[in-house]
Parts: C-alpha cells; sequence; structure tokens
C-alpha cells in the first residue's frame, strides 16, 4: 500500500496552492460531523451505480488499514453506508470514507468518531446488487482518482495528490510551510501590498 507519511501534518489549503483546482474536490462534499480531525491516506476506490452500495460494503472487508475509501456515485436519494458499515471500517482500520453521495445513522457515526466526507444524509438504504470492479479510477467531486493517490481532507476540504507526484508535491509543501513559519506578518503584510499595488499599477488602476 502507498504510504501517506507526512501529509497528515499538510492542510488542503496548502496541497491545494500547489496542486491546482483540478485535484480539489467541490464543496458539496463536506464533512459530517464536527470537528472532524484531519485525515490522510492512499485511495481504495470504488464505483457504485445510483442506487446501489454494494461494492462499499465489499471494500469495507477489502481495503488496507490506514485506507480513504473513496466512492463515485453522485446518488443523494440511497445511502451508501450506515452505522455498522462504518463501525466495521473503523474496526478494521480504514481512515475515512469520502463519498459522492450519502449516508444515513449519522447520529451513531458522530457518536463513534468515524470520519465521513459526504454529500449529506438519507435514512433509506441503497440495494446490493451490481458488482463492478474495485481500484479502478474513480471521478469523486468533479475529480479523478486513482488507488494510491494520497487523499487528504478535513474541515477545508479534500484534496488528491496524484501516486506519480506524491514525493514531489509533499517536498514542495513542506518547503512552503518553512517558508510561512520563518515569515512574520509584518513581512507578509508589505509583500502582500507591494504584489497587489503592481497588479493595479499594470492594470491601469488609479486610487
Amino acid at each position: 500500500m502507498t504510504d501517506a507519511t507526512g501529509f497528515e501534518s499538510i492542510a488542503p489549503t496548502t496541497l491545494a496552492d500547489i496542486l491546482g483546482r483540478g485535484q480539489v474536490m467541490d464543496i458539496g462534499i463536506r464533512p459530517l460531523w464536527s470537528p472532524t480531525p484531519r485525515v490522510a491516506g492512499p485511495a481504495f476506490t470504488v464505483r457504485c451505480p445510483a442506487g446501489d452500495n454494494l461494492m462499499l460494503h465489499a471494500a469495507i472487508h477489502r481495503a488496507e488499514p490506514g485506507s480513504v475509501i473513496v466512492v463515485e456515485s453522485g446518488d443523494v436519494d440511497y445511502a451508501l453506508a450506515g452505522g455498522n458499515v462504518c463501525a466495521v471500517a473503523q474496526r478494521r482500520g480504514i481512515a475515512a470514507f469520502v463519498l459522492d453521495g450519502v449516508i444515513r445513522d449519522i447520529g451513531e457515526v458522530r457518536e463513534m468518531g468515524f470520519p465521513v466526507f459526504a454529500r449529506g444524509v438519507i435514512p433509506i438504504p441503497g440495494t446490493k446488487a451490481a458488482p463492478q470492479p474495485l481500484n479502478v479510477q474513480v471521478r469523486c467531486g468533479g475529480v479523478d482518482v486513482n488507488a494510491g493517490d494520497i487523499v487528504v481532507a478535513d474541515e477545508e476540504g479534500i484534496v488528491v495528490t496524484p501516486h506519480a507526484r506524491q514525493d514531489e508535491v509533499l517536498r514542495a509543501a513542506q518547503a512552503k510551510l518553512a517558508q510561512e513559519a520563518e515569515e512574520s506578518l509584518d513581512a507578509w503584510e508589505a509583500a502582500h501590498r507591494a504584489r497587489i499595488d503592481k497588479i493595479l499599477s499594470d492594470k491601469g488602476f488609479e486610487g
């Protein structure tokens, strides 16, 4: 399994600055309880046709500990998972669910402290009738996700680092954080004003 060590200390905001909009999931997929801790782990990808949750229920028994299970669904009429599925996932060491869909039993999920990022909650479950391949490319929240990509999620949002760029992005993020830590607010303010004033001047703004 891909090692996500180091990414748990990197905020999605920092990763978004490096990777750009294309690797940031849309704002509809949010933590379903608060405060949800930051999670980071390799993606275990799942595809669930609308109204069916079979493959997510299969994935919790197949994903390795530390994985973030990422589900393509796009359906908000039927729940992909409930309290027992989340409890088993948590017991098996799954780091989190990131779902382009909805769940149920949010009270149980909140009480157990299992991180779920999804589009919302609905009380009715889906069916279990549509086998699909696991760990193939999926699209979740507008981002293409492959097995082993690094998913970092917290209250700020969800960012996906392609596996092939993992080392490069981690180094860049750590360097960015180190630079920011050394910069005082006064220095940041001066540099910020100079940059903004230059943009305004270049565009002919007076005032």
